[in-house]
C-alpha cells in the first residue's frame, strides 16, 4: 500500500424508494445529493449523498425487484451511525423523528461502551444510529 492514509470513500445501500430515502437524509441529516445517475440498461438509479463536515459519502441505489433482507440480524448491513455533535442534538433529532412518525428502537441512552445514542427505524427499513 502507498503512504496515503486509508479512508472509507463511500458506503452503498439499496432502497426500494430512492427519492424518499434521499429526502429522509436531506431533511434530517442535512445531506446533499449529487446528480441522479441512471443506467437504463441495468434499470439502476443512484445518488451519492455528502454530509456536512464528513469525508465519507453514502450511495443510495435502487433497481426493480429488490429482495428484502432475511432479518434485521442477518449478515451484511446492520446500521448507519451518524454523529450529530452533542447529546442535546441526539435528543432533539430523536424527538423530531418520533414526532414525524419514525419508530425509535432504542434510546436516547448511554450504551455499555459509553456511547450516547438512539436508534431509529428509518425510511425503507433502514436502521439509523444517531450518536454524539
Amino acid at each position: 500500500m502507498s503512504s496515503t492514509p486509508l479512508r472509507i470513500e463511500h458506503v452503498a445501500l439499496y432502497t426500494a424508494d430512492l427519492e424518499a430515502t434521499r429526502d429522509f437524509f436531506e431533511r434530517y441529516f442535512h445531506a446533499t445529493a449529487g446528480p441522479l445517475y441512471h443506467n437504463p440498461t441495468k434499470q439502476f438509479r443512484s445518488y451519492f449523498l455528502t454530509f456536512p463536515g464528513g469525508s465519507a459519502r453514502l450511495e443510495i441505489m435502487t433497481r426493480p425487484a429488490l429482495l428484502p433482507s432475511a432479518t434485521a440480524d442477518s449478515l451484511g448491513y446492520a446500521h448507519i451511525a451518524l454523529s450529530v455533535g452533542s447529546p442535546a442534538e441526539v435528543d432533539a433529532l430523536t424527538d423530531r423523528l418520533r414526532h414525524d412518525g419514525y419508530a425509535v428502537l432504542s434510546g436516547p441512552r448511554t450504551t455499555g461502551d459509553g456511547y450516547y445514542e438512539s436508534v431509529v427505524a428509518a425510511v425503507g427499513g433502514l436502521t439509523i444510529e444517531i450518536t454524539v
